[in-house]
């Protein structure tokens, strides 16, 4: 290894663990310092006043709202059963009944009556939690707004739309490249988090006229938020870049995985993991009705605790009503029969796409073509067409190829029967996996990264990414840079606020539970302090108009 890999890998692997000060800067709690709530009014008169969205689906929503019901003692059993629920929506079949039971005998509301304890035992336990929102959407959710808890709300609200640029974050080492631009380790300096930063060259954008797939890749990580799928967490621009803040995966991709370390191939248990996962991660992009197109080892991504993420969306897709699209879109070796025929299709290329997955991760080698062998795309077409794929020694007889993901008509394979892909899970190659434990991140991976590797190409190895001139950017392109530079993801950011601990240390109340000065509003909040720079630049200008 080089000596710029070695230092940049030993700099890497120290911002990752943090150290006494968690990687937050000096000056964090400045950083995220929360406006006086007389500065949040604005926002306090145009936010939605949608209980879902406020008090369910944003992560600190959430826990502020669950603080203000535990601070009444009217409503402090109503959320300890919401947080008993979703616990046992979490729990084996062998535990359910026994939780259950509990739930019942210990904690007393009006939806938890004698003659619904058979529902608990019927796994109808959804059903209880949607009646428990209703209730807490009515009286409780008014008398929430009217809060400190809710002022409190709308200040890390403020804090979330600060803008975001590139000083925001401190960079690290390069990972790797793709077509319009590098990805560089990057740690956020306010709260220490570790993020992949994806820089999309402008000038490569408009030469390849990519501004559209680099538009769809950001609006559609924006709406998701998977386990499962790379998160979106910031979206800015630099002078040169558009830059996506993504989900950062330390152990690599599944393709260094197969090919890098040993002989080439995964175990069958790491195989039949990282199947399942991927499986439940295309089963939640269909549900909002994406086709991802790209599916191959170099876009599955591990994280330090050896799950799974799908990456690199570019290529994907938000299908018509009539659920169909048409197009040669993919990578040669991974499209499917019907992709490649410039027929319609669906959901059909991605269950394609899982079968060719497993197929190499479990013979080390795509199912079309040899080790070492490069096919012309032509010739890579007419296997996909016309050869039937071989099954070694190292699959399993009888699971494997009644698994039907490579079968060549889209009709008969599994995953398009049902159009919703719950088939594939139910299939005996899955019978050891709990799905509802594992889309709660509660199975322990059959292999854990090691933190003190960086799964990747040494720096000096990736190609350095070339330079476009002659491209000349003008107003059309800044209007476009404009939809692209949204700042902060509201969900993934509060999550950082969350998993960093930020949250905790900085949602404090007065004694007693009373307002703090930030939230009292008889008290008239502080000028805020100006930037020495700011402060030179305004003694300048006084200087020079004092002149006569």
């Amino acid at each position: 290894m080089e000596i710029e890999s070695m230092v940049a890998n030993s700099a890497l692997i120290k911002a990752r663990e943090g150290g006494g000060n968690k990687g937050r800067s000096l000056k964090w709690k400045e950083m995220l310092r929360f406006p006086h709530i007389s500065r949040c009014m604005d926002l306090a008169t145009n936010i939605e006043r949608d209980y879902h969205s406020l008090c369910v689906k944003q992560p600190i929503g959430k826990k502020l709202f669950q603080l203000f019901c535990r601070s009444r003692p009217d409503l402090q059993n109503y959320i300890s059963l919401q947080d008993a629920l979703e616990t046992f929506e979490t729990k084996s079949d062998e535990e359910r009944r026994d939780f259950g039971i509990n739930i019942i005998q210990n904690l007393s509301t009006p939806f938890l009556l004698p003659e619904r304890l058979q529902g608990i035992m019927s796994n109808l336990s959804i059903s209880w939690i949607r009646d428990l929102h209703q209730y807490l959407s009515g009286k409780p959710f008014v008398e929430y707004q009217e809060s400190m808890f809710f002022d409190r709300f709308l200040q890390w609200k403020m804090l979330e739309r600060q803008p975001i640029n590139k000083h925001a974050f401190r960079q690290y080492r390069l990972l790797g490249k793709g077509g319009f631009g590098e990805v560089w380790a990057c740690q956020v300096r306010a709260t220490g988090m570790m993020y992949a930063c994806k820089k999309l060259e402008k000038t490569h954008i408009k030469k390849r006229r990519g501004e559209t797939m680099a538009l769809n890749e950001k609006q559609i990580l924006g709406e998701l938020d998977s386990r499962f799928v790379v998160n979106l967490a910031y979206a800015y621009e630099t002078k040169h870049a558009l830059c996506l803040v993504l989900t950062m995966m330390s152990g690599g991709d599944l393709r260094f995985h197969i090919y890098n370390i040993g002989p080439p191939g995964l175990d069958r248990d790491r195989v039949c993991f990282y199947a399942a996962e991927v499986c439940c991660g295309l089963i939640h992009l269909h549900q909002k009705s994406i086709l991802y197109r790209d599916l191959k080892p170099e876009n599955i991504l591990l994280d330090d605790s050896g799950h799974i993420r799908i990456s690199d969306l570019g290529l994907a897709i938000q299908l018509p009503d009539r659920g169909l699209v048409r197009g040669r879109v993919g990578t040669h070796g991974y499209m499917a029969p019907e992709v490649i025929s410039h027929e319609f299709y669906g959901m059909s290329a991605d269950w394609w796409g899982l079968g060719c997955l497993i197929y190499e991760m479990t013979a080390g080698r795509p199912p079309f073509k040899a080790r070492g062998e490069h096919p012309s795309p032509s010739e890579m077409e007419r296997r996909i067409h016309k050869q039937q794929e071989e099954y070694g020694d190292r699959f399993d007889q009888s699971l494997f190829p009644p698994l039907q993901l490579l079968n060549k008509d889209p009709n008969l394979r599994l995953g398009c029967l049902d159009r919703k892909g719950r088939e594939v899970q139910s299939h005996p190659y899955f019978r050891k996996i709990n799905f509802r434990m594992l889309e709660a991140g509660l199975v322990e991976p059959p292999f854990k990264p090691d933190p003190r590797q960086v799964y990747c190409s040494d720096v000096q190895d990736i190609d350095e990414f070339s330079t476009v001139k002659g491209v000349i950017l003008d107003n059309i392109d800044t209007n476009f840079y404009s939809k692209f530079n949204t700042g902060s993801v509201p969900t993934s950011w509060q999550n950082e606020m969350i998993e960093t601990g930020c949250f905790s240390e900085l949602n404090v109340f007065g004694p007693f539970g009373s307002r703090p000065p930030d939230l009292d509003w008889s008290q008239t909040p502080e000028s805020p302090k100006r930037s020495l720079l700011d402060r030179i630049f305004h003694r300048c200008h006084d200087d020079q108009t004092s002149w006569p």
